[in-house]
């Protein structure tokens, strides 16, 4: 079994309960990508200071890989912490490679991670679908025409509206729509991602008696 060890007061955050709870905009490595790790290459992992109470209790950071042993990273803290203070630049750490969240490549050899499709295009969205509260009801693809100057990620055209029900309760609860990343929205509801690369100027009805959507337009 692999172990942790680290320095006293310093605990590793298990990234995969993250990822299950979060799968389309928390990524971890693919088993090709982490096989392929040797001395000198580098993961990112979340330290955390077990005692809490500072500005930063937990920090992703980097370690130096000097070898990899049945399944465990032994190296060295390759990050100066922000607030930390029980752990610094250079300590020494054994920690398994499940807990990687991102791997770096030192020399030239091919990195092996094969790109995931993201979903970071915004759209516009009803509360009580990111909340839980509601199913995605009624999608609809229009123009995109809230990308401003300078934002990372463009307006991909979607609008994700929830039951009439709970758009009310939503209305009555002074609850705004939010415009975010698809990823957030297919986190609470991913039914609708087989549409997700329709065309502008679709609109789909969810329909509970074939439990799938009927394009509308």
């Amino acid at each position: 079994m692999s172990r942790i060890e680290l320095p006293d007061g310093i605990a590793l955050d298990d990234p995969r309960p993250i990822a299950a709870g979060a799968p389309y905009t928390f990524f971890l490595p693919q088993p090709d990508e982490l096989a392929a790790l040797g001395p000198g290459d580098e993961i990112k992992a979340i330290f955390r200071e077990i005692a809490g109470g500072r500005e930063y209790d937990a920090e992703r950071m980097w370690v130096l890989i000097e070898r990899i042993e049945n399944g465990d990273v032994i190296g060295t803290l390759d990050n100066e912490p922000k607030d930390m203070k029980l752990i610094t630049l250079g300590d020494p750490v054994r920690i398994p490679l499940t807990h990687a969240i991102s791997t770096l490549f030192r020399d030239d050899r091919v990195d092996p991670h094969v790109p995931v499709r993201q979903y970071w295009e915004r759209c516009f969205v009803d509360d009580c679908v990111v909340a839980g509260r509601c199913h995605a009801d009624y999608i609809y693809r229009e123009q995109p025409d809230m990308t401003r100057e300078g934002d990372k990620d463009e307006d991909s055209g979607w609008r994700i509206r929830g039951t009439d029900e709970a758009i009310e309760e939503d209305r009555l609860a002074g609850r705004e729509p939010h415009y975010i990343a698809l990823g957030k929205v297919l986190n609470a509801d991913d039914r609708w991602l087989h549409l997700i690369d329709r065309e502008i100027g679709v609109a789909f009805q969810w329909d509970p008696d074939t439990r799938d959507y009927i394009e509308l337009r």
